[in-house]
C-alpha cells in the first residue's frame, strides 16, 4: 500500500482526470467524490474508479456532447447525460432536484446517458444538509442474475434513501448485488480472487476469476428472492428515467433521485428531532454483543471519514497509485 496525504491524493486524481480530457472545473467535482469514497473506507470506488474512467474514456472516448435538460415541469425534470460521466451528470439532478424542492416542496428528477454515478450516499449527504428527504435508484447493464439464474439482467442496482436529523443523517445505501463491479474490478487490477459463490463465467459455472465475471458472466443477486425483486424494481425506476432496460456495456444508466421536504406532510413541523431521537433508541438496542453495539446506517463510515480527516492521510493500493500516476503524467 501506499501512504498519501488527502490533498497529494486529490491533487492526482485531478491531474488523471484532466489528462484523460475533463474541464478542470470538472475534474474537481470527480475527484471530490472519489476521495470521499477513500475516506469512507470505500476504495473500490474511490481512486481505483478513475483508473476505470480513464479506461473507459480510452474504449469509447470523451463525448463532448453537453449534459441537456430535455423536459422540465416545476417539480420535475429529466437530464441527458450526454454520455458523460456519472459523477458529473448525478450532481448536475442532485443540484436540480434541491432546487425545485425549495421552490415546491418536492422533485422527481432522472437521467439517463451516463454512467458511473458513483456513491449514492455523497448525494444525500447533500440533500439531507438541505433539510429535504431523499431517495435514489441506479440502474445499468446486465451484469447481475436475478435469483435462480447465472446471466446477468441487472445492473449492480444501488438504492439509497436519506432523512435529516438534528445530528448525523440517517443514511442508507446499498448495491442490490452481491458483490459492486468496482469490487470486481479492483480484484482484477490487484490479482486478488474473488469470494466462492459470488460469481459466474460465460457458461454459468461459478467462479473465482474477476476476468471471466466480467467477459460475459455475471455476479449473483443480494438477498435471494427479495434482494431479485428489488433490483428489478430499480432497473424499472432507471428505464422511467429514459434508459435502457438492458444498456449494453458501460453506458446508458439510469438515474432516478426524488426530493421532498418533510414538512410538506408531517404537522409537527420537527422531522429532524424526531428521527435524531429515533436514531439514538436504535443505538440505545440491547446487543447481542456488548462489545458491538448497534449502529445506525451511514455512521460507520462518517466515523472512518472523521479519523482519515484527522490524519490526513489514506492508504491505495500500489497498483492503483502506480497507473494513476503514469495517467496522470501521460499528457505533461
Amino acid at each position: 500500500m501506499t501512504r498519501l496525504a488527502i490533498e497529494e491524493a486529490n491533487a492526482l486524481c485531478v491531474q488523471a482526470m484532466t489528462a484523460i480530457g475533463h474541464a478542470p472545473d470538472d475534474a474537481v467535482i470527480i475527484a471530490d467524490h472519489l476521495i470521499d469514497c477513500e475516506l469512507r473506507g470505500l476504495s473500490f470506488g474511490g481512486l481505483a474508479r478513475a483508473l476505470s474512467i480513464a479506461d473507459r474514456v480510452k474504449q469509447y472516448g470523451l463525448s463532448a456532447k453537453a449534459i441537456s435538460v430535455v423536459q422540465e415541469t416545476p417539480i420535475s425534470a429529466n437530464v441527458d447525460g450526454g454520455d458523460q460521466v456519472g459523477y458529473l451528470v448525478a450532481q448536475r439532478v442532485t443540484d436540480l432536484a434541491i432546487g425545485k424542492a425549495r421552490a415546491s416542496g418536492m422533485a422527481i428528477v432522472g437521467a439517463n446517458e451516463t454512467w458511473y454515478t458513483g456513491m449514492f450516499s455523497y448525494y444525500l449527504e447533500q440533500v439531507t444538509k438541505a433539510g429535504f428527504v431523499g431517495m435514489i435508484a441506479g440502474s445499468g447493464a446486465a451484469f447481475v442474475a436475478p435469483a435462480g439464474g447465472t446471466e446477468g439482467r441487472f445492473g449492480t442496482n444501488p438504492i439509497a434513501f436519506g432523512f435529516p436529523t438534528t445530528g448525523t443523517p440517517i443514511i442508507w445505501d446499498i448495491g442490490t448485488s452481491g458483490i459492486m463491479l468496482g469490487e470486481v474490478i479492483l480484484a482484477m487490477r490487484e490479482g486478488r480472487q474473488l469470494n466462492e459463490g459470488v460469481a459466474f463465467d460465460a457458461s454459468g459455472a461459478p467462479t473465482g476469476e474477476p476476468a471471466a465475471a466480467l467477459g460475459g458472466g455475471a455476479v449473483g443477486v443480494w438477498g435471494g428472492h427479495k434482494g431479485s425483486g428489488l433490483a428489478m424494481v430499480v432497473q424499472l425506476l432507471g428505464m422511467m428515467c429514459g434508459a435502457a432496460a438492458a444498456p449494453a456495456g458501460l453506458r446508458d444508466c439510469g438515474f432516478f433521485m426524488l426530493v421532498v421536504n418533510p414538512a410538506l406532510i408531517d404537522p409537527t413541523g420537527d422531522f429532524a428531532d424526531r428521527a435524531a431521537a429515533y436514531a439514538d433508541s436504535m443505538r440505545a438496542t440491547r446487543p447481542l454483543d456488548p462489545a458491538q453495539p448497534v449502529r445506525v446506517p451511514f455512521e460507520r463510515s462518517a466515523a472512518t471519514r472523521s479519523e482519515r480527516l484527522a490524519s490526513a492521510f489514506i492508504d491505495v493500493s500500489d497498483a492503483v497509485v502506480d497507473a494513476l500516476s503514469a495517467i496522470a503524467n501521460e499528457r505533461r
